[in-house]
């Protein structure tokens, strides 16, 4: 039998292919795409040096056969080892922006994004006025520099207990040139943050899977750092010291929109006291929450 990269002859004949790899094997997607089509186009197009938003052009040229091979190995590479894109590639892209990624974080694809690329309208009425802001739990960085880019007057710190994954941080602060605005800080939530910090809006999207669903995710999800991941029973282990301890360092009208994914019955059933607004994306409702200071004071 010939070897795949000597019938696929362009790149149209490898799309199919490697579409019908991926939906044979199963593949599970989540990791900046949520289907075969785009995963394997975002692959093939990055393995040919290509523009990532061009494809139709490209699609009946005939490859070169060492491009080809190329183009076959990440596939298999996809297919054999379960590791989300990004991990394969070492970029991740979100809000139209690119990360650098590794097994150190999880991969970038948290819906506060949106939420950031829009200034948090209506709820922040004038950016300009946002001078400090915290990304808790940063991992890669990502919410902090966009949080950057939105909030252009604003010093951003980077909050993260992983050193490496705070490494990754530094990496795509440096890669923005944002390294006078953004600075990464190692702490255990917020414990080692300094308590002059008068943040006036923290975002955070921590840990906050629960136990059960943990034991069931599927193996793209298990190359991620657990650490990034679990967050205990209900998944609102870190949510409660987040919630306790945000207070001290927000300014007074201070805001705080915080991640919690698919535990909005654990939150509730946590928190029945706190009545926060939900805040919904293209792809999430009920999986963001903000919350003001008084709130939390209170």
């Amino acid at each position: 039998m010939a070897a795949p990269h000597t019938e696929l002859l362009t790149l149209r004949d490898l799309l199919r292919w490697a579409i019908t790899r991926f939906r044979g094997a199963n593949l599970v997607f989540g990791h900046g795409s949520d289907n075969a089509w785009d995963e394997a186009v975002y692959l093939l197009l990055h393995a040919l040096h290509l523009p990532l938003d061009t494809l139709e052009p490209f699609l009946d040229a005939r490859l070169l056969e060492r491009e080809r091979q190329r183009c076959v190995d990440l596939i298999h590479e996809r297919v054999n080892t379960r590791k989300p894109a990004a991990y394969l590639t070492g970029e991740a892209w979100l809000q139209g922006e690119r990360f650098l990624v590794d097994e150190r974080v999880i991969v970038p694809r948290s819906p506060i994004a949106e939420l950031l690329g829009e200034q948090l309208s209506p709820w922040i009425d004038d950016p300009q006025a946002v001078h400090q802001v915290l990304d808790l739990c940063t991992g890669s960085g990502c919410l902090a520099i966009l949080a950057a880019l939105a909030f252009e007057d604003a010093q951003v710190d980077a909050v993260d207990i992983s050193a490496d994954a705070l490494a990754v941080a530094q990496s795509n602060i440096a890669l923005h040139g944002l390294q006078g605005r953004v600075r990464a800080l190692r702490s255990d939530l917020l414990k080692q943050v300094p308590a002059e910090r008068q943040y006036g809006l923290i975002v955070c999207n921590p840990p906050y899977v629960n136990s059960q669903a943990m034991g069931a995710l599927p193996p793209e999800y298990r190359h991620e750092p657990r650490l990034a991941l679990a967050g205990g029973s209900d998944g609102m282990d870190l949510v409660r010291r987040i919630l306790a301890d945000a207070p001290r360092v927000m300014a007074p009208e201070g805001l705080l929109v915080l991640e919690i994914g698919h535990e909005q019955a654990h939150f509730h059933t946590a928190f029945p006291a706190l009545d926060p607004i939900w805040l919904s994306t293209e792809t999430a409702s009920d999986q963001i929450l903000l919350l003001r200071r008084a709130q939390l004071a209170s």
